[in-house]
């Protein structure tokens, strides 16, 4: 054999062999990667798209007012003994006995001194008593005019007491203006609130929440959804769970959902929280929560 077909050969051979372990490494590289790399899908929680309560809502301030008060001024010679007075007498109850008459309790209610002291607001021969019913509250608040068409009288409200911050207090609107203000351009409204714990001090400063074109649509919660641009995205869960980027119309925001005007299905699954985990087309293991 020529010497030239041997260095030939041995290129060609040398050439055969670097192929060969090439693909070899790569078709052992490639089993690997496809046994190691194919993890499970990522466990999500889902929720069905649901139908909720929604309202839109009115924020206003105001001053609670009680049912009814009455007041009683008692001159200190017509006392026949030390005055005491009960926190609560119901109707009929003797407030005060007199030398020439008795004070009792037109209805039910909290006794107490105009101011701190039986002194106050009284003078050095007479004091003044106060008898005030809280089982309910009254409030006046005003309401801009752009929302005038909506107060109606019976509409629901919550009201809040910053001395009772995590407790809300119902009502709803006792009776309405009939004319808006034109130096203030609002509707004055006023609210009436069940206290009956008597835990709404009058004179308190509340805050009145008037709930307005209730309505119930279909709602998912606040966190399956994307926003990116001026545009709103789900992750919509198909029957095979593959999450799919879905674009849907949403309204307003109550408790915590959102309501999905178009986009969205009664019964159709979505993708509740753990929204980065979600990678678009891909499987995942939905958890019902």
């Amino acid at each position: 054999m020529k010497k030239s077909t041997k260095i030939t050969s041995a290129i060609i051979a040398f050439f055969l062999i670097i192929t060969i372990v090439i693909v070899g490494r790569t078709m052992i590289g490639n089993h690997f990667k496809k046994k190691f790399s194919k993890r499970p899908p990522p466990g999500i929680i889902v929720k069905e798209v649901s139908y909720k309560d929604f309202s839109e809502k009115i924020e206003s301030f105001g001053t609670a007012v009680s049912k009814r008060t009455e007041s009683f001024r008692i001159k200190k010679d017509d006392l026949t003994s030390e005055l005491i007075l009960k926190g609560y007498v119901k109707k009929g109850d003797l407030i005060v006995q007199l030398k020439d008459r008795n004070i009792v309790a037109p209805f039910d209610g909290v006794l107490g001194y105009r101011g701190i002291t039986e002194d106050i607001l009284g003078s050095d021969n007479s004091i003044i008593i106060t008898l005030d019913d809280n089982s309910i509250i009254y409030s006046d608040i005003k309401i801009p005019e752009t929302f005038a068409s909506f107060i109606k009288k019976d509409l629901p409200v919550k009201a809040k007491f910053s001395g009772s911050k995590n407790k809300i207090y119902e009502g709803k609107i006792y009776a309405v203006s009939s004319r808006i203000n034109a130096e203030t351009r609002s509707l004055l409204t006023r609210v009436m609130i069940k206290n009956e714990n008597s835990e709404l001090i009058p004179g308190s400063l509340l805050e009145i929440i008037i709930n307005y074109n209730e309505r119930s649509s279909l709602g998912i919660p606040d966190t399956s959804m994307m926003i990116e641009g001026s545009k709103s995205y789900v992750y919509k869960v198909s029957e095979d769970n593959i999450a799919n980027k879905t674009e849907i119309e949403i309204g307003i925001r109550n408790s915590g959902f959102i309501e999905i005007i178009s986009g969205l299905d009664e019964g159709e699954v979505v993708v509740a929280e753990g929204l980065k985990k979600v990678i678009p087309r891909s499987e995942i293991k939905p958890i019902k929560k």
